[in-house]
């Protein structure tokens, strides 16, 4: 158990909300929450963040602005369809279109900064490594390479006697099973979250899309209800 404070990127996923109850299990405190409004389809995640972030004691949450539709290339930033009914042989094959270029490297570089002037040296992100579409900034390789980047370009990690940044990622090894057993013995309400890349426009998730797909069938095999309303 800790007393420090920490940074946690909180998208209103699923996945992010649990990663959050880690934190704070393991004795993070106050935590600062910070969630990104990058122009995604799926905006719905946002008001699911603000819920979130309100239930589980957040100390701060900021919702930060960037604009990634001024480049698209993603199904989340542009007008391209988001792929629906795939199978898992289908979402492996190779990285799909809802990757947003460069994201989880935007996200942490504004968590960095965000760090040093809160004087937080704990990160926390909900990347998963096994039941996520071989999201390249998903891998524990990119996480030790941010990291070692974090402990090399800011003043914080070059002032003498003190501790390095550490970027947490608890989930990247849990299928999405074991993170919703984990964060139904943490009390996360999963009623809060949202987790659909194409709602409908009262919010409502498609059950078709590849993240739908994937929370229920993690759902299913937690043997947990998923509290989800699909259209």
């Amino acid at each position: 158990m800790t007393t420090h404070p920490a940074i946690v990127l909180l998208s209103g996923g699923l996945d992010s909300a649990t990663c959050m109850a880690v934190a704070a299990a393991e004795g993070f405190s106050p935590i600062h929450a910070l969630t990104f409004d990058y122009g995604q389809r799926h905006r719905h995640e946002l008001d699911a963040a603000r819920k979130l972030s309100r239930a589980m004691g957040a100390a701060e949450h900021r919702v930060v602005t960037i604009d990634l539709r001024q480049f698209g290339g993603s199904a989340l930033t542009d007008s391209m369809a988001v792929p629906k009914d795939r199978d898992e042989a289908a979402m492996s094959a190779a990285i799909p279109v809802t990757y947003v270029p460069a994201r989880n490297t935007i996200f942490l570089s504004f968590a960095l900064a965000f760090a040093e002037v809160r004087q937080v040296r704990d990160l926390f992100i909900g990347v998963n490594a096994i039941d996520y579409s071989g999201y390249p900034d998903c891998r524990p390789e990119f996480i030790a390479a941010f990291e070692k980047l974090a402990n090399l370009a800011t003043k914080m990690s070059v002032e003498p006697g003190v501790r390095p940044f550490h970027i947490h990622t608890p989930l990247i090894e849990l299928s999405k099973a074991d993170i919703i057993r984990l964060g139904t013995k943490l009390k996360v309400d999963y009623s809060l979250t949202h987790s659909c890349y194409d709602p409908d426009s009262s919010g409502r998730a498609c059950g078709r899309c590849d993240s739908c797909r994937l929370r229920k069938k993690g759902f299913a095999e937690a043997g947990v209800t998923d509290p989800t309303t699909y259209y």
